[in-house]
């Protein structure tokens, strides 16, 4: 029989190089890629060291090596998306977009155009397959039934489903996930008894594909610096910044307050370009305890909505809870999904699709630092749901 072909995302990185060697010992046909994306000059980026890398680990599982060029479809979808956010006073999240676009966009085409039945990576989160599960709840709404929902990992330290809410059935079909349900030592483990060089490598951090640097410096590159106030919410001026602009809600900043005292962003007033600060003492005065969002994406599609409006809590004085994040790691936080009466037809309990209409989620305690462009994502137990920009 012909063996099932699996690219596997490659970043020179031990998750990756496990996701491989596991998917090797299973006995399918792999391919290693490594993706090529953007990367800014003069901000000292290790792609070409990471490239390597992984060219090494292919070497010892003795499979194909070969390099997908997206640096057109990063540059576009995810660099370009970060610089027109902070230019309209946003917080972008790129990790996620460089998820839709590149390694579930370009990556997931290109593999499927060159004969791969499957694209692995090394995310930590778990894929599980539905199949007929709940398929009576679903009859009465006339959908079909989804067939994948996603998990947060075993590890709930390094899952990583908060960056994955934009995914559809269509693109989980074709996933695979082979570390999901490992946790972190386990991965090293496997690495360092298999004897991949990759080990004991650092972990990446910062921006995808490109890593840590200093992203002032890189959004001076396009956005010229413009000097403004910091004032307090007293009205008070207690410094100077560069741009409202380069900053988010929620920072951390001395501002020439005096005395060592630290000052957190708690708004911007973009058109006057403001920064609006408070001491820790007052900061709660700012916590939002309803959030909106935008672009929701349901990871069981349009059904998705439907059965959550149907057969789960959508009234604000419902006694069952959802969980939320509003940032990568943040504590699941309880709360409540508001649909708008608006997507109601006729007053039945039944929703009309949500298309681009944005909800409410109303959590059950004060959020802090609640930055417009940032993801809020939202889990039903271990289930990750979907999400959506807030506004």
């Amino acid at each position: 029989m012909k063996k099932t072909k699996v690219f596997v995302a490659m970043s020179g990185g031990v998750d990756s190089s496990v996701a491989a060697l596991l998917l090797k010992k299973k006995g399918y046909d792999l391919v290693g890629c490594f993706i090529k994306g953007w990367y800014p000059q003069g901000f000292g980026c290790d792609w070409k060291r990471d490239r390597r890398d992984a060219m090494r680990v292919c070497a010892k599982l003795e499979i194909p090596f070969i390099t997908v060029d997206a640096e057109k479809e990063y540059k576009k979808e995810v660099v370009d998306y970060m610089i027109r956010e902070y230019k309209a006073g946003r917080t972008p999240n790129p990790d996620v977009m460089c998820n839709r676009s590149v390694k579930f966009g370009v990556f997931l085409k290109k593999a499927l155009e060159m004969g791969a039945d499957y694209i692995a990576t090394g995310h930590y989160v778990r894929l599980r397959h539905l199949g007929a599960l709940h398929l009576s709840e679903f009859d009465p709404l006339r959908c079909k039934a989804p067939k994948w929902e996603l998990l947060q990992a075993r590890d709930k330290n390094k899952d990583q489903s908060y960056f994955l809410w934009t995914l559809t059935q269509e693109q989980l079909k074709y996933c695979l996930f082979p570390v999901g349900n490992l946790l972190k030592p386990e991965v090293k483990k496997i690495a360092r008894e298999a004897g991949l060089h990759t080990a004991e490598k650092d972990e990446s951090m910062g921006v995808c594909f490109i890593g840590e640097f200093n992203m002032v410096d890189f959004l001076k590159k396009y956005i010229k610096p413009k000097k403004g106030k910091v004032v307090t919410a007293e009205g008070k001026v207690i410094g100077e910044h560069e741009g409202a602009v380069f900053y988010t809600i929620g920072q951390r900043h001395g501002f020439g307050g005096g005395g060592g005292v630290p000052y957190y962003i708690v708004a911007k007033d973009i058109k006057k370009n403001l920064l609006i600060v408070s001491d820790k003492a007052h900061e709660k005065e700012f916590y939002k305890k309803e959030v909106e969002i935008e672009s929701v994406n349901w990871i069981s599609g349009d059904l998705g909505a439907r059965h959550l409006s149907a057969l789960r809590c959508l009234a604000p004085k419902s006694p069952n809870l959802l969980k939320a994040r509003i940032r990568y790691r943040q504590p699941l936080q309880s709360c409540r999904i508001i649909i708008p009466k608006s997507t109601f037809q006729n007053g039945a309990n039944k929703m009309l699709s949500l298309g681009n209409s944005t909800i409410l989620i109303k959590f059950s305690k004060p959020q802090r630092a609640v930055a417009p462009g940032q993801s809020l994502v939202i889990y039903d137990g271990q289930r990750m749901l979907g999400g959506g920009i807030m506004v």
